[in-house]
């Protein structure tokens, strides 16, 4: 079998508040709206990946999604810039990534990262 996707799917009671938060964060587009649900995207094509995992790494929760963005300093500002709630601060990860922690509207927790050269 071939997994061709992989969605992710967020319950949120206010979906025009949560469309405002992605789409300001991380300047996704709107690919389809019916009032009800919202499907927001970029034009960058990924790998189909799952993650599965025990804990957060380096004493961090294990966060709902992680949304990996060319320039996770300029994410961070923007995080800050609009009042994300940041739950943990920007640093590098001994495993190659730099990351922060945010929560969105919903509730979820977003690991925003980026690989280090």
């Amino acid at each position: 079998m071939t997994v061709k996707r992989i969605v992710s799917n967020i319950k949120a009671e206010n979906v025009d508040e949560m469309r405002k938060f992605y789409a300001d964060l991380f300047d996704l587009d709107i690919l389809m709206d019916m009032g009800w649900i919202v499907t927001m995207g970029s034009g960058e094509t990924a790998v189909t990946q799952m993650s599965i995992l025990s804990e957060g790494g380096a004493g961090a929760p294990v966060p709902d999604l992680s949304i990996e963005v060319e320039d996770v300093d300029a994410a961070y500002a923007r995080a800050n810039e609009i009042g994300c709630d940041v739950v943990r601060d920007l640093r590098d990860e001994p495993w190659g990534v730099r990351r922060f922690f945010a929560r969105d509207p919903a509730g979820k927790l977003l690991n925003v990262l980026s690989h280090r050269s």
